[in-house]
């Protein structure tokens, strides 16, 4: 029986690694393909639309995050009474 199992297989030629490191390493040297990475946490991926999709799954979050981020902006000069004064502006004129 197997104790170590090898759950990575090469596409191209068959042949199994017990690490996803080690199947890369295989893809580079033996096979020369190019290793894709992602450009937030340098995981490498043998497919481009692994890569896309790593992307979208791990850091969605964050780029979901700096597309809003402009929605949260604080408006005025910072001064307490001055956003009370322009929030109370008009606050009568529909009594």
């Amino acid at each position: 029986m197997d104790f170590f199992h090898k759950k990575h297989s090469c596409e191209i030629d068959g042949e199994k690694f017990a690490s996803e490191d080690e199947l890369m390493e295989h893809y580079r040297t033996v096979h020369h393909k190019l290793i894709l990475k992602c450009h937030k946490c340098g995981k490498e991926f043998i497919h481009e639309k692994d890569r896309l999709h790593h992307v979208r799954e791990e850091h969605e979050k964050e780029m979901d995050a700096r597309v809003h981020k402009s929605e949260h902006k604080h408006k005025g000069t910072g001064n307490p009474q001055d956003q009370v004064d322009s929030n109370m502006r008009n606050f009568g004129d529909n009594f």
